[in-house]
């Protein structure tokens, strides 16, 4: 654990040596504003809420989340620094966490970044602040989600693009599980207790509930165990191609 901060402050510190971290931010807060201010009607709606912002943040991460986790791995492959980075003293565990921590700090930075929108609602009305903070919680561990699930394709593909095809892909499936039309697929052969499985798997069910403020542990759960699975499939993953 004694490099775990020092892989982090590598990592951390790389997105900020180029242009990525700065572009990054401005789509994220110009596409947040976006949403929240045309298509999410937030001031049509006459509710001092950040509702309409976080709706549409499963969304918004599905696509800008993984363009920043494809680079994790995927980028040390092809450059071929992987090989350096598994001779230096460090375990398989530090690297994978200290590169996943770096991008969710990074991913947290540009969230944090969105507090106008908080000023705003609260100048314009007496919003509830605990929901928003519980909100902003369930935001960036739904970010988490979509990282880890972005840091194992990236260890799989050696290619910046597959990775990010594969993470979007794959996170969609945990998007839509719980969409009628999914489950409907299932009812015909399925047992209530797989539909129930399928459906539990979904970030929108998970992520709604903590965003109107119902902070319950099985969703904090929920989002911890994903995270740490995808993050130990990262290191069984990275282990196996190191060779490559």
């Amino acid at each position: 654990m004694r490099q775990l901060p020092a892989v982090f402050r590598r990592e951390l510190g790389s997105y900020f040596a180029t242009p990525l971290a700065y572009v990054f931010i401005l789509i994220f807060l110009v596409l947040s504003g976006v949403f929240t201010f045309y298509l999410g009607r937030f001031f049509e709606s006459n509710q001092a809420s950040l509702a309409p912002f976080f709706n549409f943040h499963p969304w918004l991460y599905l696509f800008l989340v993984p363009a920043i986790a494809m680079r994790l791995w995927a980028e040390e492959r092809k450059s071929g620094s992987i090989e350096l980075l598994m001779t230096l003293p460090i375990s398989r565990f530090e690297a994978v966490a200290g590169k996943f921590l770096a991008a969710w700090a990074f991913a947290g930075l540009a969230l944090l970044l969105t507090f106008p929108l908080v000023l705003t609602v609260n100048y314009l009305g007496e919003p509830d602040n605990g929901a928003i903070l519980t909100g902003y919680l369930g935001s960036w561990l739904l970010a988490g989600a979509y990282l880890a699930i972005g840091s194992c394709m990236s260890a799989l593909a050696k290619n910046q693009v597959i990775a990010f095809i594969l993470a979007v892909s794959l996170s969609f499936l945990f998007v839509v599980s719980g969409f009628p039309l999914v489950l409907d697929a299932f009812a015909g052969w399925a047992p209530q207790w797989l539909l129930d499985a399928v459906a539990s798997l979904s970030f929108l069910v998970r992520f709604d509930a903590i965003s109107k403020g119902v902070l319950d542990l099985r969703d904090l759960l929920y989002f911890v165990s994903l995270i740490a699975a995808w993050l130990a499939a990262t290191a069984v993953v990275v282990d196996l191609k190191k060779a490559d």
